[in-house]
């Protein structure tokens, strides 16, 4: 499977280092090995998606496998979803790729499955393609996933954005998609740092027109982090943009931080076509 032009939906072909389709729009891949696919015109700002700090921030959290069990789930589920005949999987919003390579580390075991990571951010992505060499990345929108119809066997969507029309369209009938949101009580300590009165997290019943609800299932743990990693895991949330220097430096001097952990996985399958 190859990539779609973002401008006139033609397979792209790589020639050398440039991606390039029949009407001869060209996309450079970078020396790294991902491939550029967000044109000028398709930004909402210069530099779009998470900054060079929030990202080795992010990294550093993830390392230290915080995470992990929410990865191995993740890897759990698709591996005892998807048929032995499944071909390609994408990450969207999979900043870094620390998600993306253990999908592509596991799933490969028993298929032949070429898997992508997309994300709005260059920064991410350069990390991520750098890193990681069992998964292909691209620079692109989720609203305008650079795939052509009925293309994809499974998506994975970690908190990222994705219109359910784009969904449908991209996914094989039968494909799934898997989902990440937070649950009620997600980081609930580490808002405490930052408001006066915290609130739950809103539970939304999500629905994707155009997909049946196979499962929903929640994962929620303790985490008892270092000050540098209470810091780390603040700047990999929005909760960043509302923490002062004061929160900031608090949190860098706590010797250990309980923080929960609170994660909603809703799988769910395309219908076919009608």
């Amino acid at each position: 499977m190859t990539y779609q032009c973002p401008l006139c939906f033609q397979p792209l072909e790589l020639t050398g280092q440039q991606w390039r389709c029949a009407a001869n729009h060209q996309f450079d891949n970078a020396k790294e090995g991902y491939v550029n696919l967000m044109p000028v015109q398709h930004k909402r700002s210069k530099q779009p998606g998470d900054s060079t700090e929030m990202m080795v921030s992010r990294r550093a959290f993830l390392d230290a496998r915080h995470y992990q069990p929410l990865r191995d789930r993740l890897a759990d589920i698709l591996d005892n979803v998807l048929p032995e005949t499944a071909e390609t999987l994408l990450d969207i919003g999979c900043g870094e790729g620390y998600y993306t390579t253990a999908l592509a580390e596991r799933l490969s075991q028993h298929r032949k499955m070429n898997v992508f990571g997309l994300d709005v951010a260059k920064v991410a992505i350069r990390y991520a393609a750098k890193r990681y060499h069992n998964a292909s990345f691209c620079v692109a929108s989720s609203h305008r996933l650079p795939f052509a119809e009925n293309s994809l066997d499974a998506v994975v969507r970690i908190y990222a954005p994705c219109k359910a029309q784009e969904l449908y369209r991209a996914i094989k009938p039968g494909g799934v998609v898997l989902t990440v949101a937070p649950g009620p009580r997600h980081l609930y300590q580490l808002k405490g740092m930052i408001y006066q009165d915290v609130q739950l997290h809103a539970e939304q019943d999500e629905q994707l027109e155009g997909f049946e609800r196979v499962s929903t299932e929640t994962l929620a743990y303790d985490m008892r982090l270092s000050g540098t990693e209470a810091f780390d895991l603040l700047q990999m949330t929005p909760f960043a943009w509302r923490a002062t220097e004061e929160v900031m430096a608090n949190l860098k001097s706590q010797s250990a931080f309980e923080c929960e952990t609170d994660f909603v996985i809703r799988l769910h399958q395309r219908k076919s076509d009608q």
